[in-house]
């Protein structure tokens, strides 16, 4: 079992950046590839970035790609979202998810229960 809860979000002007953390309990932490989403009001969720067990290989979505950096501290059971050069259309709620593998559809075991990201223009 692991239970992530997620931190840093609040209101930030486009151009600006954001540092996500996500702190994950139990010792098995190593063990899961890592996800992060966000969802917009009124919108479905959406793949962000991942990075595998190791921190070896990381993904993106197309939308941030050069922008955003995923990151983690296996040590310290902490998954890390560096958002630099925000948008309005950043704006959600953003979710870490742990899981068996990378991927980035939904298919992640556990969830955290998400921390708002407001870009104003």
């Amino acid at each position: 079992q692991v239970q992530l809860v997620e931190s840093g979000g609040g209101l930030v002007q486009a151009g600006g950046s954001l540092r996500l953390s996500c702190a994950a309990s139990g010792r098995t932490f190593s063990r899961y590839a890592m996800g992060w989403f966000r969802q917009a009001l009124g919108k479905e969720r959406e793949f962000v970035a991942a990075i595998s067990w190791s921190g070896g290989s990381t993904f993106y979505a197309d939308s941030v790609k050069g922008r955003f950096a995923i990151s983690r501290n296996n040590a310290g059971n902490t998954v890390y979202l560096q958002m630099n050069s925000l948008k309005p259309e950043d704006t959600a709620v953003y979710y870490c998810a742990a899981g068996p593998g990378v991927t980035t559809d939904l298919g992640y075991n556990y969830w955290g229960q998400g921390t708002q990201v407001t870009v104003s223009s």
